[in-house]
């Protein structure tokens, strides 16, 4: 077993393709990971070993991973964030990581030469993949939000809260108080409310199982649910303990998940459409 995290992305192509295989030939981000941590038998440290911001080096390798299997044809994912093997990654067991990325190499050299000229300075395909460059506008956002006051960071999750749907959300803010920073009612259906205390993490780095054991304690009697958003990450130690089975169910958001509410819900982020103008030749000679 690892202590330290040191698989690198084109290591991660065939434990991937084992995962998804024994998920049924498909499965979530998370599923995929949970997978892939018991294949290689992955240690606590290195499953929380940080890459950058809330995202950990088995995260961000496996992103690349997956990219790489997808260019090479053998999964797919849907606009759900749920990957499949495709017809031609249900037949294979494992592949050749030097020919995926020869592969994958010569198609992006072929789509550069067809789009425009390779201009001098820009990244190659292992500093730029689509999925991996998601990283990089969560990486800025979450470091925008750990440079706002904590009261002020409190008052994004209540209106982030207020956005997702919950009501009559307070920020408390109370001192010994067990970490509870807030409170708000979700309802489901019109029908069915659930009373929810929340505590809110201006965090660099992962937040501990103990984290969760103090916040369940504090919101005992007192809430249905619980919730902690936070700009860090959550340890797989943590995760379990969130939803141990006999406990108060506790919610988790971490730095990324709180990323993509903001762009979902544009909160403090704005998606530009870049407009690309193309030229038809032939419409031209036609005249």
């Amino acid at each position: 077993m690892d202590r330290d995290f040191k698989y690198k992305y084109d290591d991660l192509f065939n434990p991937t393709l084992k995962a998804l295989k024994n998920l049924g030939g498909s499965g979530s981000v998370s599923e995929i990971e949970e997978q892939v941590i018991d294949i290689l038998n992955l240690t606590e440290d290195a499953i929380n070993e940080i890459h950058r911001e809330s995202t950990t080096k088995l995260t961000y390798r496996l992103a690349w991973a997956r990219n790489y299997l997808k260019r090479y044809g053998l999964i797919e994912n849907s606009s759900r964030g749920v990957w499949a093997l495709t017809e031609t990654g249900q037949k294979i067991d494992d592949v050749d990581k030097e020919k995926v990325k020869k592969d994958v190499f010569k198609k992006d050299k072929e789509q550069r030469l067809g789009n425009q000229t390779k201009e001098k300075g820009e990244p190659n395909l292992e500093d730029k993949t689509e999925e991996v460059e998601e990283f990089g506008w969560q990486d800025k956002l979450i470091e925008t939000m750990k440079e706002i006051h904590p009261d002020q960071f409190e008052r994004l999750c209540q209106r982030l809260l207020r956005e997702l749907g919950f009501v009559n959300v307070e920020v408390t803010g109370r001192t010994n108080d067990g970490g509870i920073d807030g409170k708000g009612i979700i309802k489901l259906g019109r029908v069915l409310s659930y009373h929810v205390v929340f505590q809110a993490k201006r965090y660099q780095g992962s937040v501990s199982s103990s984290v969760i054991r103090d916040f369940r304690g504090a919101m005992s009697g007192r809430a249905d649910k619980g919730l902690i958003l936070t700009t860090g990450s959550f340890t797989r130690e943590a995760k379990k303990e969130a939803t141990r089975d006999g406990a108060t169910p506790i919610d988790l958001i971490d730095g990324n998940d709180f990323a993509e509410h903001l762009k979902k819900l544009n909160l403090g982020v704005s998606v530009e459409m870049v407009e690309e103008v193309k030229i038809k030749g032939d419409w031209f000679k036609n005249l």
